[in-house]
């Protein structure tokens, strides 16, 4: 559970990351402020709630990185916040996205959607 102070009830993202100085928000149950990465798996029930309230809400608490995945439209949208504090699209290069939050990672598109998934030792190596 991520509590925001527009939203001390919190949400419950599918994935955070907290950066290592930012450990002192974590609690027992819960992360007391934005977490620094935000993933979001997108259902049909959930699109709209991702996409807009959740997007507007993340931006308003500071969360810097926000990655909306879509398993049916089989699409990735990044989105890191920018010296003003609002969201602006993060770019993907060559189906390459770079991480600006977890220095070095890198997520190549194709795997999201690859069945089967690839190897950890295929995903490291590359």
């Amino acid at each position: 559970l991520m509590r925001l102070p527009e939203r001390p009830s919190g949400r419950e993202p599918d994935l955070l990351f907290v950066a290592t100085q930012r450990l002192s928000r974590v609690r027992t149950v819960y992360l007391d402020g934005p977490a620094d990465l935000v993933v979001e798996i997108v259902s049909p029930d959930s699109r709209v709630r991702d996409a807009e309230e959740k997007l507007a809400e993340y931006e308003r608490a500071g969360v810097r990185e926000y990655w909306l995945l879509d398993p049916e439209a089989q699409s990735a949208t990044f989105f890191g916040l920018d010296e003003g504090g609002a969201y602006r699209a993060l770019p993907v290069e060559g189906g390459v996205f770079h991480s600006r939050v977890l220095d070095g990672f890198r997520l190549k598109l194709e795997w999201l959607w690859r069945d089967p998934l690839p190897k950890l030792r295929e995903a490291l190596a590359e």
